[in-house]
C-alpha cells in the first residue's frame, strides 16, 4: 500500500467547530475511511439511557460498559452507527442524549473499552479519525494532527442551524458546559497535543477547511 493508504489522520476539537463535515470530506477526496469517535459515545450512551442506567453514576455505568455491541461504519459518504444491530444514527442526537453523553464518556471503563474499540477499526490506517482524544490516546502516532476550533458564538450557531434549534444562547452555553467537562476530566481530556496543526474555522468557509487538512496530508505523507 503507499504511505497515502496507510496514513491516519488524527482530528481533535471542540463541538461544532465543523469537525464532522472536514472529516467526511477529506476522507472522501483522498480516498479514506472515516470514523466518528463521538459517535461512539453517544450510542453507548442511548444504550445506558435506554437500559435505566444512571448516567451520572459512574460505577453503575462501569459495570456495565462492556454489555452493547457497536459497529460503525466506515464509509464517509454514509458513516453509520449500530447498537446491537439496531441503526441509532438518529436517536445518538437527541437532546436527552446530548445532555448525558459527557458524564458516561468520562467513565474510564467506558473509554477503555471504546478505545479499544477505535484502534482495532483504525488497524493499518487509511482513515480519517474525528473525536476529542484522537491524537493524545487513541492514535498518538498519527501521521497528521489537526486540531480543530471556532468562536464560541460561531459554533452555537451551526450547532443550532443543524438541530434546527431557536435559542442559539442556550446552544452556547450547552457547548460550553460540554467543552468544559470533556477539557477538565482526569481520563483523556481535550486537549491540543504536541505536533498538532490548529485550525481556526469562525472566519473560514467549509471548503477553505478542507483544502488546509487536504494539504496537510499531501504535505506530510
Amino acid at each position: 500500500m503507499s504511505a497515502q493508504q496507510n496514513v491516519v489522520v488524527a482530528v481533535d476539537g471542540t463541538s461544532g467547530s465543523g469537525k464532522s463535515s472536514t472529516c467526511r470530506a477529506v476522507a472522501d477526496r483522498l480516498g479514506l475511511r472515516y470514523l466518528d469517535t463521538g459517535a461512539q459515545y453517544r450510542a453507548i450512551t442511548w444504550w445506558m439511557l435506554r437500559e435505566g442506567v444512571d448516567v451520572q453514576d459512574a460505577a453503575a455505568v462501569a459495570a456495565r460498559a462492556g454489555e452493547p455491541d457497536i459497529v460503525s461504519g466506515t464509509d464517509p459518504l454514509g458513516p453509520t452507527i449500530t447498537v446491537d444491530g439496531t441503526d441509532v444514527s438518529v436517536e445518538i442526537r437527541s437532546d436527552e442524549v446530548n445532555g448525558a453523553v459527557s458524564p458516561v464518556s468520562a467513565v474510564p471503563e467506558v473509554r477503555t473499552r471504546l478505545v479499544d474499540l477505535q484502534r482495532a477499526i483504525v488497524g493499518d490506517g487509511g482513515i480519517v479519525v474525528e473525536g476529542r482524544d484522537i491524537g493524545s490516546v487513541v492514535c498518538p502516532d498519527a501521521e497528521v494532527k489537526v486540531y480543530l476550533t471556532a468562536d464560541p458564538a460561531a459554533r452555537a450557531a451551526r450547532r443550532a442551524l443543524e438541530n434546527g434549534a431557536d435559542d442559539v444562547a442556550a446552544t452556547e452555553a450547552s457547548l460550553l458546559a460540554r467543552d468544559a467537562i470533556d477539557s477538565g476530566r482526569a481520563v483523556a481530556p481535550l486537549t491540543v497535543v504536541d505536533g498538532a496543526t490548529q485550525i481556526d474555522s469562525t472566519d473560514r468557509t467549509l471548503d477553505e477547511v478542507i483544502e488546509l487538512v487536504v494539504g496537510l496530508v499531501m504535505e506530510r505523507v
